[in-house]
């Protein structure tokens, strides 16, 4: 199946081992309402970072980003996975290569920066990178895509560009989106970041 996940994690490192549901500060051992109890939460934790974003440092951010949106949620919240993930069988990026993916990122992040912000074409295809990028890295258990595209939304604040990968009103952009990041097409994502910015 195209968007089933799969975790190694024999030691349960993130899962009850009776409910397989996600180890939480609540102890809410129901799939159905942590998945709304984690909704409602990171939903208010964006909004704030709408009134007060924070500050894209290089790609450790990621870390911080992930950390404010989930710290209602996961003690893990802001801290790297340590279990192996793959998604209808194509894995991830292996746990034991991290620290060259983030410097990787970072060298795409440097580049980012010094593209001219009326170059709007050329910025959007660096974003898409980025995006991609961090998509493989998948560096979390779980809210990956939520982080990712703050990440990107806060990148292009920088440039004072508006992107919403995820508008409430618009399903036809998350699902151009999810296209583009399940399938690593850059192009795609290029092309919708375009029209975005």
């Amino acid at each position: 199946m195209k968007n089933s996940y799969n975790y190694i994690d024999p030691d349960y490192t993130y899962t009850h081992p009776k409910t397989g549901v996600l180890r939480n500060k609540e102890d809410i051992g129901d799939a159905h309402l942590l998945v709304a109890f984690e909704s409602l939460k990171v939903s208010s934790r964006l909004e704030e970072l709408q009134v007060n974003p924070l500050k894209i440092k290089n790609s450790f951010s990621l870390l911080e980003i992930h950390e404010y949106l989930f710290q209602d949620v996961y003690s893990w919240a802001g801290k790297m996975r340590t279990v192996e993930i793959s998604k209808g069988g194509k894995p991830f990026f292996p746990v034991s290569y991290f620290r060259n993916a983030f410097s990787y990122i970072d060298n795409l992040i440097l580049e980012y920066r010094q593209i001219d912000k009326a170059d709007k074409p050329k910025l959007a295809h660096k974003l898409a990178e980025i995006l991609d990028s961090i998509n493989c890295l998948h560096p979390f258990r779980e809210g990956n895509g939520r982080t990712q595209r703050e990440f990107l939304r806060l990148l292009a604040l920088e440039k004072g560009l508006p992107l919403n990968l995820n508008p409430p009103d618009n399903i036809n952009i998350y699902e151009r989106y999810m296209s583009g990041t399940i399938d690593g097409d850059v192009e795609k994502l290029s092309l919708l970041i375009l029209e975005l910015i």
